[in-house]
């Protein structure tokens, strides 16, 4: 809740304690997170391994980036949708397979940007 006698400057404080501590529960609580982390580690050492150009690592980064929001917004989706009704409910479930649907639109948009990144520089070993 905001408190009036805050400053800006305060409030863009407590406001960047929150954002970090939510990313802090999503990193350590949520397993798809670790698992798009660890995919975007390996894209990383990749990027790296084929010296990926800056433009390159530009849209490795916001695929990355986009990933993990997508999956950051489905959990939270479906956080609200349990606490609103947890036991089985057939709209709940419609909400939460749309929800899902995010972060696989996400994944394939950053497999396709992988593809072009990366299929050239391994034919190229070849």
């Amino acid at each position: 809740m905001k408190n009036s006698n805050d400053s800006f400057v305060k409030g863009r404080l407590k406001s960047l304690k929150y954002a970090f501590k939510g990313a802090w529960l999503l990193i350590t609580t949520e397993d798809s997170i670790k698992v798009q982390i660890a995919f975007g580690i390996i894209a990383s050492i990749l990027g790296y391994y084929f010296s990926i150009s800056t433009t390159e690592w530009m849209l490795q980064f916001l695929a990355i980036g986009l990933v993990l929001v997508a999956e950051a917004l489905n959990t939270a989706i479906e956080k609200v949708a349990d606490f609103v009704h947890p036991d089985f409910h057939v709209k709940i479930g419609f909400i939460k397979d749309i929800a899902a649907g995010a972060p696989t639109f996400a994944a394939i948009v950053s497999l396709i940007i992988a593809g072009l990144i990366y299929i050239p520089k391994i034919n190229l070993l070849f």
